[in-house]
């Protein structure tokens, strides 16, 4: 029997990666259709308060939703008088004294699949009771979800749920975790009409990675490695961070892995580095950005101990080709910020996790089969907050 194709016919984890291009597509037509409502609760709040703090939180992939958009959300709000932060679930639930500021309005943008995990539900609970003036906006996957069903006064909460393909069955989120990340660029964006139009040329980006990931990944995956890193600046470091747990998810840990920073590679994190390190570099396309990406890429090419060398690039370069072992370019527009290419980029960190796990003979729909890991987590318990606020 072909275990591979067994698995392949079964899994909702490859229909699952697939169909994020036409889903992108999807969930804007659908938000589409309510951005006036998005629009009125923002300007709302900004008539408001001169001040608001944004702080995008999640538990694992849906914390690095918010890792991954922060650097340029902020961007866009400070015109608000706002400012943005990503902060997990998973810290504001253990150390809400440490975050949460009784007297700075505060939204809490809270991304989740289910809406069911214990640090998503108990992150919103504790901001509601810290927070004097406070706001959510509940970006979930699933509208039965505990997140979903809150009710509070409609200027205070807004929910946008995705629409159902994004619910992902599969153990590892992937469309959700995109599909969020879309969401929330829409939302916290002043020209929904460019957007809108821009979304049609990255879904086709999207497809073409898929193209390319058909071709390149039967080379990737016979490599012999036992370690991976994935590095990028800026949008690159979240999506960096994402990209390294999705391929420790789907392997079943099987492959230690590690996330930085271009620069911050330097730092300690290189010891990593040995014959059977593959390491992944995510290119910016800003000038000045991409000269440290380009110069640690030439460092990584020449070092005598190291495993394969992966570069992917929004821009056609001879130089990333010279410096790498395998190359990948992005068919996204030069002019468009690196957020646009998290898109086309998580599709290959989906799909090369995927297939590694296939050649490692486990299941990607199910690959802590002994419970190790649980798609809504289990184990947390909740304890009732009894220190000074």
């Amino acid at each position: 029997m072909d275990l591979k194709k067994v698995q392949e016919e079964k899994s909702h984890t490859r229909r699952e990666i697939e169909q994020q291009p036409s889903l992108w597509v999807k969930a804007i037509n659908q938000f589409s259709n309510e951005k006036t409502r998005m629009e009125q609760f923002l300007q709302k709040i900004e008539e408001k308060h001169e001040h608001v703090r944004v702080i995008f939180t999640g538990a694992g992939t849906s914390a690095f939703i918010g890792e991954t958009i922060y650097p340029y959300v902020r961007k866009a709000i400070r015109k608000r008088g706002w400012e943005a932060e990503a902060i997990s679930t998973t810290n504001l639930t253990a150390t809400p004294y440490l975050f949460l500021d009784k007297e700075i309005p505060t939204i809490l943008v809270s991304f989740a699949r289910s809406g069911n995990s214990p640090e998503s539900i108990a992150s919103v609970e504790l901001a509601e009771q810290f927070v004097d003036t406070f706001y959510e906006i509940t970006i979930t996957c699933n509208r039965d979800g505990a997140l979903a069903k809150r009710e509070r006064n409609q200027d205070e909460q807004l929910v946008l749920i995705l629409p159902d393909e994004a619910n992902d069955k599969g153990l590892a989120m992937t469309s959700s975790y995109s599909t969020m990340v879309l969401t929330a660029l829409y939302l916290f964006s002043e020209d929904k009409a460019n957007f809108e139009s821009t979304i049609a040329s990255v879904a086709e980006a999207g497809k073409q990675m898929l193209a390319t990931c058909e071709e390149l990944l039967p080379q990737l995956v016979e490599a012999s490695i036992s370690k991976l890193v994935y590095l990028g600046s800026g949008v690159y470091e979240g999506l960096s961070r994402e990209s390294a747990l999705k391929f420790l998810e789907l392997t079943a840990g099987q492959f230690p892995t590690m996330f930085d920073t271009t620069l911050g590679f330097r730092h300690g994190p290189k010891s990593i580095l040995e014959a059977k390190t593959m390491v992944i570099v995510y290119l910016s396309n800003n000038p000045y950005t991409r000269k440290y990406d380009i110069d640690m890429l030439k460092e990584l090419y020449v070092a005598e101990d190291r495993g394969p060398l992966v570069a992917i690039s929004g821009i056609d370069d001879p130089t990333v080709k010279e410096y790498s072992d395998y190359s990948i370019t992005v068919p996204v527009s030069e002019d468009l910020d690196d957020v646009w290419r998290v898109f086309p980029y998580i599709i290959f960190a989906q799909s090369f996790a995927y297939e590694k796990s296939l050649h490692s003979g486990i299941s990607p729909d199910n690959p802590s089969p002994t419970g190790v890991i649980n798609r809504v987590v289990q184990g947390v318990q909740i304890y009732p907050f009894e220190g000074e606020k």
